[in-house]
Order: structure tokens, then C-alpha cells, then sequence
């Protein structure tokens, strides 16, 4: 029996995001605080392993940490950003809460300006098509976060 493979710092990276959309969503879905959840995450399901799922990848600690907080300290302001690049007949509140955690997770990252917008978008789409591997949600988060992060960062488009 081999090895596993140690994953690289890029793929922790992009585990995070799929981490934090979950998080976020555990947050709404239960009125927990973003401290309790995390911690959660943390002694429980980074580097889980699992006979129906096999090894989950363990996140960059850091990367979850700063995606969370972000997406929650500024969490009025990033549903106004996604709010507006939404059609006006379907403001946040009306959409799927998965979709709102990843709107969220995105517009964290977004917001903190440490990751290019550009980046932001390619890797939450495919957090996207990890949720919703058959559907048409992917094309959709591809064409809101393109119009929040045109909106939080005009200068990198």
C-alpha cells in the first residue's frame, strides 16, 4: 500500500474555500458562532478520513481562518455586492443557502484583496461544480463573481 500523496500548499488552498463555504453554511444553518464552527472544522473534519468519502485534503488552516472571518466581519457588505450583481428579482436572501455561503466565502476573499479577483472566481466556480456537478449553478457563480469582484476591484479587470 502506498503513501498518500502530501498535498500541495495550492490544493490546500482549494480546500479551504470548499472548508469555508461549508462552514459558513453550518453557520446559518445553526446559529453557530464562526469561533465554534471553525473549531469544529478544525479537530474534525480537516484530514478526515471516511470509508464512503476516502481521505478529505487537509486545509490551509490559515487560508479557512481568513476566508471565515472575512466573509463574517463583512458579511452586510458582501451580501450588498452580491445583491447588486444579482437580477433585481432575486436578491440574496432568496437564493439557495449554499449559494450564499459560497457568495459569502468568495466575497471574503474579495474583500481582503489578498488573492486576485481573477483567481477568486476560477476556484469558487469550481467549488461550484463540487456542489453541483450536474447543474447549471457553476455558469452562474462564474457571472456573479465576476461582476463582485469587477466591483471590488475594477483596477485588476
Amino acid at each position: 500500500m502506498s503513501e498518500p500523496k502530501t498535498p500541495s500548499k495550492r490544493d490546500m488552498k482549494s480546500a479551504s474555500r470548499l472548508y469555508a463555504v461549508q462552514a459558513l453554511f453550518q453557520m446559518e444553518m445553526s446559529d453557530a458562532t464562526v469561533d465554534k464552527v471553525r473549531r469544529q472544522f478544525y479537530d474534525h473534519f480537516f484530514g478526515l478520513v471516511t470509508e464512503e468519502e476516502g481521505e478529505f485534503i487537509e486545509g490551509d488552516v490559515d487560508s479557512f481562518h481568513d476566508i471565515t472571518e472575512t466573509a463574517v466581519t463583512n458579511q452586510a457588505k458582501i451580501d450588498q455586492m452580491t445583491d447588486r450583481a444579482l437580477v433585481a428579482k432575486w436578491p440574496i436572501a432568496r437564493i439557495d443557502s449554499t449559494l450564499r455561503a459560497l457568495f459569502r466565502a468568495a466575497g471574503g476573499e474579495l474583500v481582503a484583496g489578498k488573492t486576485p479577483p481573477k483567481v477568486v472566481i476560477v476556484e469558487f466556480v469550481q467549488v461550484a461544480q463540487a456542489f453541483y456537478p450536474d447543474g447549471r449553478e457553476p455558469k452562474f457563480v462564474n457571472a456573479v463573481l465576476d461582476h463582485m469582484a469587477r466591483e471590488a476591484h475594477p483596477e485588476a479587470f
